[in-house]
């Protein structure tokens, strides 16, 4: 074997090249850089992917308001790690908002919306936030961050009173923005969307109907999603106000799963 100079001294590939704990220099440049004469700050990097991850969030719009619904589950990959992790979260006396996928992202844009409403609320004029004007600002926060390669690794629901009429959107990690008068994030895309589709075919449905379907629609999904929960929120916005239910339990049973058969 030919002799490959000192092991643990490395000479560099090629003149002016890298070496071991330094970044390549570029002709011309006299300086040398190395990670000893840098601060961690200016080291940074960007989530490729989101780590404890929250799944479906259900929205139904009905004749005088909006029911959304979300589980409680965070997972860590495929571990159900943390099993509290409320992401249906009320903004105001006129909005809900509901969120999936990274849950650390949505406990970040979660503090910004709540000082938002701080800064609103010292300002005494009386006026409250709105919720397509919180659904625009969602579009352009995610279509911001995505640009700058570093996206907010979430699906948002908004659901509210606007002017006397029920509103729901949603927004996605790209900023890509939609309404709808029912909205299903995750694997309740596919699998609740025609469940509320049939509902809202059938005719307009009153409050105790919708939160009824969006249970149903939960229980489904429990059956059916690997990363969901028993354990679940309800909220419901009208003109009255917000009121977040406490987190209910499916009762599930277990004896259909002979019928259930991989294709």
């Amino acid at each position: 074997m030919a002799f490959m100079g000192d092991i643990m001294n490395p000479a560099p590939l090629w003149n002016n090249g890298p070496s071991p704990g330094a970044f390549f220099n570029f002709p011309g440049n006299t300086s040398v850089v190395t990670s000893s004469n840098h601060s961690v700050q200016e080291f940074r990097a960007h989530s490729q992917s989101p780590i404890t991850t929250t799944t479906t969030v259900i929205g139904l719009k009905y004749d005088k308001g909006v029911v959304i619904a979300a589980d409680t589950l965070g997972s860590y990959g495929s571990l159900a790690r943390f099993r509290d992790c409320p992401r249906v979260m009320k903004v105001n006396d006129l909005i809900l908002l509901g969120s999936g996928g990274d849950y650390a992202d949505f406990q970040y844009l979660k503090d910004i919306i709540e000082q938002k409403i701080i800064d609103e609320q010292c300002i005494g004029d009386g006026l409250q936030l709105k919720p397509r004007s919180l659904h625009c600002w969602l579009t352009r926060v995610l279509y911001n961050k995505r640009s700058k390669m570093d996206p907010l690794w979430n699906n948002y629901v908004v659901a509210g009173i606007q002017d006397g009429e029920p509103f729901l959107g949603t927004v996605d990690k790209l900023g890509t923005a939609y309404e709808d008068s029912i909205i299903a994030t995750g694997l309740g895309a596919h699998m609740a969307t025609p469940l509320l589709r049939n509902a809202l075919q059938a005719g307009n449905i009153d409050e105790q109907s919708a939160k009824a379907l969006v249970r149903k629609c939960m229980e489904v999904l429990f059956y059916r999603d690997a990363r969901s929960f028993p354990r679940y929120q309800l909220g419901v916005v009208t003109a009255d106000g917000v009121t977040i239910d406490d987190v209910a339990e499916i009762k599930h049973d277990w004896s259909l799963a002979h019928m259930i058969k991989m294709l």
